[in-house]
């Protein structure tokens, strides 16, 4: 099968892999950080605290309800985000990169496969992938909206034009994508600057109004006398709380392209006071006043911080942010999908690098449309950012759960920490992930199950090609020869002919079908035979140096051995001018590609069900060819078909 191998060369870490492509100084690094990795969860004030009180589930924004829910928000955030994802988690890096399928490589590579217990780590692991893309879709639909819905706070007139102008922005933010974000981009960091500088300023003007709001905020024990005096509604709120706290694995995911430290400083010493300030801002705002006239405000109170001069232009930069929070979605779900094609668990798809210098700027078409069809039909069904809300945070609580117990195999495996801190620690994240979680069923029957529906699906879809693909290779390899073998009969029953074919195989033992149906079709061999693999290792990066081994077969056989990490770009012409130790110098105009296309055939062997034999058969067919995927020049590739029986 004409596809990437996964898997490390061995159970350990590799010696020769880099890591993550994070360079520059530390202010630098955190106003990049700043632009990209915060755009989520700095949006979250637009609409957080406004669905905590207005949304599907009202409360009275009294003063046991407003500082309950700002407790929760300021704890949720360190115990969340600083404790669990900027202290903990960030240091479970896999060679500089992070997120649940970089943590999920790293257990693998760190464990044995003997474990009982490994199977479910894995598929746990891709889940979290999996609801990754529902949170993908939602997360551009509920913030762009809940911007432009901004407008209304400036003129209510404006309404009917709410969704309109978010269609218009959405589609053309997807549009922009096959540009890439390299110009756009250096923009990013300035715009949100300036915007969590204003969050702070807008908040700090109502904290002086009502200043007891500090240390009501702080006191964790708001939070329990709020859910000692109404515990249900308690429970209900935590589905709108924790809206301020998704994206906070973006901060994970992102760490390959900033760094740890830049991530953390900029958490820290700038985005955290100024998200804890606007939050305390908005509280405070509305217990300054009338409690009819608090009822109203909190309607949009994020809006309503700003004097009635200065609403327009923070409606524009709320809708800025709100598109740099999109587009570092959807950049993250073209990572994502590069990291699962190379790790074995999505078909090949094209990929496109938008950018010469920086490698983690890449474009996916499929990828793109797929979401900007699924963003705008969000948009129109739902129709507003409340109703969106209603369906938010179950993805987001379902992949921080996961992340919990993903990072608990690390602790205790990995790290071996001691086992009476890493259970305090576990136990507090798993309380903490399973009352958010819990609280998002609820929102199940009024949205929830959209974000469920859509991990579903690409969780089939993910294990499917991964089973499939494994299935298909055991066939392959059970009807394979011995490469000795082969060569000792070629030596009598084949023509030499000159040149180079190189014939492409994801096994690094036996002879490839595409050369067995050469030698039966065309009864001739080239001079120089090059087997060549291209395995996938489970860390980022693999140094040149180490990217390709070669080992003499004899009689002008050579097994090669193509080595890239999961982060990196596969180029094989590229690799191959750098071949030495294999006969005359590599020459691409006296060299020949093959390549095996199978075509798969149902059976009732043990391995699938029919069902997923024929999903993985049309994957199979949809799949971008190895010729693109391997940059191989069309006029060298020679394709020879099969049919396999899985």
């Amino acid at each position: 099968m004409n596809i990437t191998a996964t898997g490390g060369a061995d159970g350990e870490a590799p010696d020769d892999v880099v890591h993550g492509h994070a360079q520059g100084s530390l202010a630098k690094l955190s106003v990049g950080a700043i632009g990209i990795v915060f755009g989520d969860i700095g949006t979250s004030p637009i609409y957080a605290f406004r669905e905590t009180f207005a949304g599907h589930h009202k409360l009275v924004p009294d003063a046991l309800h407003v500082y309950g829910v700002l407790s929760l928000i300021f704890w949720s955030m360190m115990i969340i985000v600083s404790l669990k994802y900027v202290s903990i988690i960030m240091k479970a890096d896999n060679k500089g990169e992070g997120g649940s399928l970089a943590l999920l490589a790293l257990i693998n590579r760190s464990t044995t496969d003997t474990r009982k217990w490994a199977k479910g780590i894995v598929l746990l692991g891709v889940f979290a992938t999996a609801l990754f893309y529902g949170d993908s879709m939602i997360t551009p639909a509920i913030s762009v909206l809940s911007a432009v819905e901004g407008l209304t706070t400036v003129q209510p007139a404006f309404e009917p034009f709410v969704v309109p102008t978010a269609i218009a922005i959405l589609i053309g933010l997807f549009l922009i994508q096959s540009r890439g974000t390299a110009k756009v981009g250096l923009l990013f960091g300035p715009i949100m600057l300036f915007y969590f500088v204003t969050l702070s300023v807008l908040g700090l003007i109502h904290i002086v109004d009502h200043p007891a709001v500090i240390y009501q905020a702080l006191n964790p024990f708001n939070a329990f006398f709020f859910f000692s005096e109404a515990p249900v509604r308690a429970f209900i709120a935590l589905g709108s709380v924790v809206l301020a706290v998704t994206g906070a694995e973006a901060l994970y995911s992102d760490m390959g392209h900033f760094g740890r430290n830049p991530i953390r400083v900029s958490w820290l010493f700038f985005v955290l006071p100024a998200l804890i300030l606007n939050y305390m801002g908005q509280g405070a705002m509305l217990l300054s006043l009338p409690p009819a006239q608090a009822i109203t405000t909190v309607q949009n109170p994020f809006f309503f911080l700003a004097p009635e001069m200065l609403r327009l232009p923070l409606v524009l930069l709320a809708t800025a942010a709100t598109i740099i929070a999109s587009q570092a979605v959807i950049s993250g779900a073209f990572s994502v999908t590069q990291q699962a094609i190379q790790l074995g668990f999505m078909p090949r798809l094209r990929i496109i690098h938008t950018s010469k210098s920086a490698a983690g700027q890449i474009y996916i078409p499929a990828i793109n449309w797929a979401l900007m069809v699924m963003v705008l039909v969000l948009v129109i069904n739902f129709r507003t950012s409340s109703n969106l809300a209603a369906a938010y945070g179950i993805a987001v609580t379902g992949a921080m759960f996961i992340d919990t117990l993903l990072i608990a195999v690390v602790l205790f495996t990995l790290w071996k920490w001691n086992r009476l801190l890493a259970g305090s620690l576990v136990t507090l994240f798993l309380i903490v992930d399973v009352a958010y979680f819990g609280a998002n069923l609820l929102k199940v029957p009024v949205g929830g199950w959209f974000p469920l529906l859509v991990g579903f699906i690409a969780f089939t879809m993910l294990t499917t090609w991964a089973r499939g693909r494994k299935l298909m290779m055991v066939r392959l390899e059970e009807e394979s020869i011995p490469v000795t073998v082969f060569i000792k009969s070629a030596r009598t029953s084949a023509v030499r002919v000159p040149g180079t074919a190189v014939f492409m195989t994801s096994s690094p033992v036996g002879v490839p079908h595409a050369l067995l149906h050469n030698m039966k079709h065309n009864k001739v061999l080239h001079e120089r035979i090059l087997l060549l693999t291209v395995r996938i290792e489970d860390v980022p990066y693999v140094v040149t140096a180490k990217r390709l081994t070669t080992e003499d077969l004899g009689d002008g056989f050579y097994r090669l051995m193509l080595r890239y990490g999961f982060m990196e770009d596969i180029d094989v012409p590229a690799a191959l001018s750098q071949m030495q130790g294999c006969g005359p110098r590599y020459k691409m105009m006296d060299t020949s590609f093959f390549l095996a296309r199978q075509t798969l055939i149902s059976s009732k062997h043990a391995g699938m069900a029919i069902w997923r034999e024929k999903l993985f058969g049309w994957m199979l067919r949809n799949a971008e060819s190895a010729m693109e995927f391997f940059k191989l020049p069309a006029n060298r590739v020679v394709e020879l078909g099969s049919q396999v029986e899985i």
